[in-house]
């Protein structure tokens, strides 16, 4: 009986254990093979978070992103190379996906206080923004920030002005009250339902449409710079700002971009907190 065992099942055991062998090595050379390329589709990605500020960067209806910063932003990514994946997020999950490291870079504005040590900006600018305090025309223009002691002002849900939200909360001399969006803050200026409304230039300026809007005038608070911000936890954030950077360049020499501009001083009225100029 041993005989037989030997001679006529055992080789048939050992025959099925040897495919199961040269199966399961296939498949190990296949991953091993595999996993190079699939390495490099991901280091290839660019994880850009975008937020909700028109006409700079918004999410259209369709739910995807638009506005002339995010064009560029894409185009500049694909020049130098990689794949860009857009984010969606309010600006306060912003700023915490870049501490962590979740997205790669975002495309928004210089001398963020609470990003400091957090990310490295661009060398390069794009345009130049203006936080305004928005009044009527028969209010008094801000020329000095402590106008705003005893004042109600307009904030915009979901903006932070820079960290300047976190300052003017913690004041017990200005009252805020939030409006959704721009639209709805000009209409609560226009029926005295605060006294200044805190927007930027760019925004506003695309909205001052209806004629009721003309009794609408700005005071400039601060200008500040757009650039693109890359997270300080991600191990490649100073290659990317180099490649992307040279990239913009690239695309200036060809006239596919707006020239570079030059950092300049910008603006802060007088009295403006200090810690978050």
């Amino acid at each position: 009986m041993r005989r037989l065992w030997n001679r006529y099942l055992a080789p048939a055991q050992f025959r099925g254990l040897a495919a199961r062998i040269v199966m399961v090595v296939a498949v190990l050379a296949a991953v091993a093979l595999t996993r190079p390329a699939l390495a490099d589709t991901a280091g290839n990605k660019v994880r850009i978070a975008y937020t909700e500020f028109p006409p700079a960067e918004y999410q259209n209806e369709q739910g995807e992103p638009a506005g002339f910063f995010v064009d560029l932003t894409r185009k500049v990514v694909e020049e130098a190379g990689y794949q860009a994946e857009f984010i969606y997020l309010p600006v306060s999950r912003v700023y915490l996906y870049l501490k962590s490291g979740t997205v790669d870079v975002f495309p928004g504005l210089s001398g963020v206080p609470v990003l400091k040590y957090d990310i490295l900006e661009s060398w390069a600018n794009v345009y130049p923004t203006q936080l305004n305090a928005w009044h009527l025309e028969d209010s008094e223009p801000l020329t000095h920030f402590d106008q705003l002691e005893g004042k109600t002002v307009i904030v915009i849900g979901g903006y932070t002005y820079g960290g300047l939200l976190t300052w003017l909360e913690n004041s017990d001399r200005i009252r805020l009250t939030e409006a959704p969006n721009t639209r709805a803050a000009l209409e609560m200026l226009k029926l005295k339902r605060g006294d200044y409304v805190l927007d930027y230039r760019e925004t506003v300026g695309d909205m001052l449409t209806r004629p009721s809007d003309s009794k609408i005038r700005g005071s400039e608070v601060r200008s500040r710079y757009s650039a693109w911000l890359y997270s300080l936890a991600s191990p490649r954030a100073a290659v990317l700002r180099e490649e992307l950077d040279d990239a913009y360049l690239r695309l200036v020499s060809r006239g596919e971009a707006p020239p570079v501009r030059a950092f300049e001083a910008g603006f802060v009225i007088p009295g403006f907190p200090q810690a978050h100029r």
